[in-house]
């Protein structure tokens, strides 16, 4: 037989619960089953019987579980296992599963409180004095399993600080006891407050049930602080009222003391410092005591600001240091609160660029380059009140010396140019004494600095904006794919040398066909833009042609013109009618006035135009020799007339309400004449539309 054919536990039985009365079920399944299954509880074999212990499963299939109809305490808890025989007896492949327990819920009794040995009854006083470290006992007995027990303070539960331990019963080993022991320490703030056991069970009809009593602390006198500072306090400009005020029955004796001196600062509730000064920092302590004891102490920081002062920088001002080697630079002050410290480094440049170096006391720069050269300072700083107090220590000079740098961050690493385009390669060197030789390298190509090939040219080094510090060019004329590739600056002088590479890539331009159809698309676009325009203005002087001032439309204009001509009356005038092909004209005897009929837009488009002052009427006479000269008699006071050249009529009206169509300028005693008048066109021409 192989070992595969050898029977194995597939799932064994786990821990179970199940309330009085109901049914669980113990799963056993085995792989590759041959022998015959059993139980046993409590060491001993269990039979099957109809409606107590029932198969729960096929075992031809190898699942031996097993049903515990209507689960009592007395016959089903315990400890159960599942057993399978042998598949012969040569095999010896028996098995038996690890105790699992099944547990048949009883629901513990109400928890009790215990303090001291003595119970405290639901909602009475747990007294206790303040300070103490109290031992609490709850206690759930008669359950199964044993409850599980928290404490509460109010709805606050208490996460730490008590344990709990579970025991059979003496008198019934089936059932079990549990018990909490809390650890508390008494402090006035539980004074009034509620401490709460509450025992989770399953049972329970509610999943737990609670014993709540009431808290009582008793205390010696306890102090409150009034006056305590809320903002910073400054060497001789702030004064400081301290209260101590004490909670105690009897009333209590104050004491103020200061932290590292024996003798009583005070024997009275305010203690004051006016002003306070720098030697009045430090801790002061208020108590109270009386025939119940003393309080606890309370104390306040007196902590008296006072700005930065920079008492030590060194004796060297300049400092000479060889490249890649290390220097470092002190600086201490004193201050309260105590300052803190930026190294600041003014670059020997013409725009004076600062750059932190450093947060701390000690300046340390472990590898010197050129990027370090210029002048230093120490920059001390704190706040008091929320303004910030600084000062400044005097310069310290870095002079860097050592073999040519090429400083990495003065160029990005690549160059991108266009095919067909010039390129322009760009790195700064730094040396001290100045390079003697510079040269860019590419391929086998070696380039001198100040020298040409083909299409490249090498520039001799410039000085930079840096001291000690140069620029160097390489000029790439016209570029093909070819030249995308990495050029070297290479530099050297008589301490040493250095190389560096940057890149050259090379893009293919934007396709002419491309170029073609986003410029034939722009063409389009400008194109429509310039007809619309023309169309709207063309269209604003036909309006104007036709219309000028008037209101009605182009065909109601030509109506009219056609109704003058054969003598048809026009209407009269009311006091808000005015004729809509009324012309405005000032009195030759006043000053023009700027009139105005129509909307506002109306008014923009008459002032665009080819338009004089108060002289519509004759640009029209002058433009289509369609109109006949007017005279026009003038009327004062607001008056109006109405002629109609058709018939040879007029008619004079007077004291009448002006139009409102017109917008009329500040001038006093203007006179203005409206007139409405007919024309009648040659037959041979035509108003321009």
């Amino acid at each position: 037989m192989s070992i595969n054919g050898i029977q194995r536990f597939d799932q064994q039985p786990e821990y179970t619960e199940v309330n009085p009365r109901e049914d669980a079920v113990l799963t056993c399944k085995v792989y590759n089953k041959r022998g015959t299954c059993s139980w046993q509880k409590d060491n001993k074999p269990v039979g099957i019987y109809e409606k107590k212990y029932e198969w729960a499963g096929d075992q031809s299939t190898g699942d031996c579980s097993l049903w515990v109809r209507a689960a009592t305490l007395e016959f089903d808890d315990g400890e159960w296992e599942c057993q399978v025989t042998a598949s012969d007896f040569t095999t010896q492949d028996a098995l038996t599963s690890v105790p699992v327990r099944l547990v048949v819920r009883v629901a513990p009794l109400s928890p009790r409180v215990e303090y001291n040995s003595s119970q405290v009854l639901p909602g009475h006083n747990l007294t206790a004095p303040i300070g103490e470290k109290a031992s609490i006992k709850c206690i759930s007995r008669l359950g199964n399993p044993p409850a599980r027990l928290k404490w509460f303070v109010d709805d606050q539960e208490l996460m730490e600080g008590h344990t709990q331990s579970n025991a059979t019963e003496i008198d019934n080993p089936r059932t079990w006891v549990a018990i909490s022991v809390l650890k508390l320490t008494i402090s006035k703030d539980m004074y009034g407050k509620t401490l709460k056991c509450v025992a989770v069970h399953e049972s329970y009809p509610t999943k737990s049930l609670e014993i709540a009593v009431r808290l009582d602390v008793r205390y010696p006198p306890e102090v409150r602080m009034s006056g305590a500072p809320t903002k910073d306090l400054e060497d001789g400009k702030d004064d400081v009222v301290l209260r101590c005020v004490a909670d105690a029955n009897p009333p209590a004796t104050i004491m103020w003391r200061r932290a590292g001196q024996s003798e009583i600062a005070s024997l009275e509730e305010t203690l004051r410092f006016r002003p306070i000064g720098r030697r009045d920092s430090g801790t002061y302590t208020c108590q109270a005591r009386n025939d119940m004891g003393t309080s606890e102490p309370l104390s306040v920081q007196l902590d008296v600001k006072y700005p930065p002062q920079i008492i030590d920088m060194g004796s060297d001002r300049l400092t000479t240091a060889g490249l890649f080697t290390s220097v470092t630079f002190t600086c201490n002050a004193e201050g309260n609160p105590p300052p803190s410290y930026q190294w600041l480094q003014k670059l020997p440049t013409p725009d004076g660029a600062v750059y932190v170096r450093g947060t701390e006391t000690r300046l340390h720069i472990a590898n010197v380059t050129y990027d370090y050269q210029g002048e230093y300072v120490c920059t001390a700083t704190n706040t008091i009140g929320g303004m910030e107090r600084l000062v400044q220590s005097q310069a310290i000079s870095l002079q860097v010396v050592g073999a040519p740098q090429v400083l990495r961050q003065s160029s990005g690493r690549e160059v991108l140019v266009s095919r067909g385009q010039d390129a322009l390669l760009r790195l700064v060197v730094c040396a001290d004494p100045r390079p003697r030789r510079a040269a860019w390298e590419w391929g086998s190509q070696q380039l001198e600095a100040g020298n040409a090939l083909g299409r490249y040219l090498a520039e001799e080094l410039s000085q930079e904006a840096r001291e000690d510090c140069y620029e160097a060019k390489l000029h790439v004329r016209q570029v093909d794919p070819e030249d995308a590739r990495n050029y070297y600056l290479a530099v050297e002088n008589e301490r040493g040398a250095d190389k560096y590479a940057i890149h050259l890539a090379v893009t293919e331009p934007v396709p002419m066909a491309t170029l073609l159809s986003l410029v034939a698309g722009s063409l389009i676009l400008l194109l429509l833009l310039v007809l619309v325009t023309i169309y709207a203005i063309r269209r604003e002087k036909c309006c104007f042609a036709r219309r000028g001032d008037f209101r009605p439309s182009d065909l109601e204009s030509e109506k009219s013109d056609v109704d003058s001509a054969a003598g048809r009356k026009t209407p009269a005038l009311g006091s808000n009618n005015i004729p809509n092909d009324t012309i405005y004209s000032m009195s030759p005897t006043r000053r023009p006035l700027h009139t105005i009929t129509g909307s506002p837009d109306a008014m923009k488009r008459r002032f665009s135009g080819n338009f004089s002052k108060g002289s519509y009427k004759k640009d029209r006479e002058t433009k289509d020799n369609l109109y006949a000269d007017l005279q026009v008699p003038t009327i004062s006071n607001h008056g109006s007339t109405l002629m109609t050249v058709g018939n040879r009529s007029s008619r004079s009206r007077t004291n009448e309400r002006q139009p409102d169509t017109y917008y009329q300028s500040p001038m006093r005693n203007a006179e203005y004449v409206y007139t409405t008048t007919s024309f009648q066109p040659n037959s041979m021409e035509r108003a321009e539309i």
